[in-house]
């Protein structure tokens, strides 16, 4: 149960100046304990945080129609290739925060100060524990050999977390390696793609597939689900966190930007700071089962016993500025 108590400014350490009096979230987050969080940076700084809610491409639309005329001041997101998105419509302004340089690593911030990760979240393979761990499956690679001998299960090549990983085997490999990769996968499916990431563990559990393809958070949501035959399915599959001996397992962020056209620009890095605070840090992502963008912060969740793993270090503005060819890549094997 998330308490008030939590939050308490007073154990925050977190020196803040009130500026003037509201700051203006557009967020694609959907948590009743952010308001929370919000009260707390309110009786931090004196600052209301008004907040508009919708999913990301909504609000991507909704900013640019507003033009000059948005009263939006930050836009908080998931996903690199929904950030970029906003990056391609010059909706961010570049900010510089020391505080925020010194607690995002660089990995985790676009370059030029245009958005900073907030929390952090792994896209892993997941198997049977009925049928042990598969000892020829430790990268994304593996996933494409023609010799795998096992079947995957993941979603549609659209949606925006696949192609978040195409991009970064782009990255890695080239378009070419990349594409290769894709048709090898393709090639491994045990069914055609559907449904949403818990879909694809519930398929492994179920004995649909022997490997899945999904983010790390939907396995945590599993476990701490209400419904028993979710904490069934949970506790039936166990995580691989690929790529270890090499570049590390893909990451990806949940992240916020000022606007580009930002009345109460001031508040909005204020807020922006607060965010990354370690306590702030901690109950944002416990509260999605994820992991804090800031170093160092513990969570006490289900994935508190998998935040030890090496982690990829592309930046999420290189996995956003390869969408498009990604996305080609996906589409040239015919992959559904």
């Amino acid at each position: 149960m998330f308490r008030v108590a939590a939050v308490s400014t007073l154990a925050l350490g977190v020196a803040l100046p009130a500026f003037a009096e509201e700051v203006n979230l557009y967020s694609s987050r959907h948590y009743d304990t952010d308001f929370t969080i919000f009260e707390a940076f309110t009786e931090q700084t004196g600052i209301t945080v008004n907040l508009i809610e919708a999913s990301g491409d909504e609000l991507i639309a909704r900013i640019q129609s507003e033009g000059v005329n948005s009263p939006a001041d930050l836009f908080w997101t998931v996903d690199a290739g929904r950030l970029h998105m906003a990056v391609e419509r010059d909706l961010f302004q570049p900010i510089r925060s020391d505080v925020l340089e010194e607690r995002v690593p660089a990995n985790l911030r676009h370059p030029d100060g245009l958005f900073f990760g907030v929390t952090t979240r792994a896209r892993v393979i997941y198997y049977n524990v009925e049928n042990g761990r598969p000892e020829n499956v430790n990268t994304f690679e593996d996933l494409a050999d023609p010799d795998l001998g096992l079947t995957v299960c993941i979603r549609t090549s659209s949606n925006i977390y696949n192609l978040s990983l195409m991009a970064e085997l782009i990255e890695v490999h080239g378009e070419d390696a990349a594409e290769a990769w894709a048709e090898g996968l393709l090639a491994n499916l045990a069914r055609r793609p559907q449904g949403g990431d818990t879909d694809q563990i519930r398929g492994v559990a179920a004995g649909e597939c022997d490997l899945a393809i999904a983010n790390s958070y939907y396995w945590g949501r599993l476990q701490t689900s209400q419904n028993p035959a979710d904490r069934e399915a949970a506790a039936r599959v166990l995580p691989i966190f690929p790529n270890q001996d090499d570049r590390g397992t893909h990451v990806n962020v949940s992240g916020m930007g000022v606007l580009t056209h930002a009345p109460n620009p001031e508040n909005a890095v204020a807020f922006l700071e607060f965010m990354t605070s370690p306590t702030i840090q901690s109950i944002l992502a416990d509260q999605n089962n994820e992991w804090p963008a800031v170093e160092g912060v513990s969570v006490t969740g289900p994935m508190r016993d998998w935040a030890d793993f090496t982690r990829s270090d592309t930046n999420p503005a290189a996995l956003g500025a390869n969408q498009g060819a990604a996305i080609s890549v996906w589409d040239r094997v015919g992959f559904p």
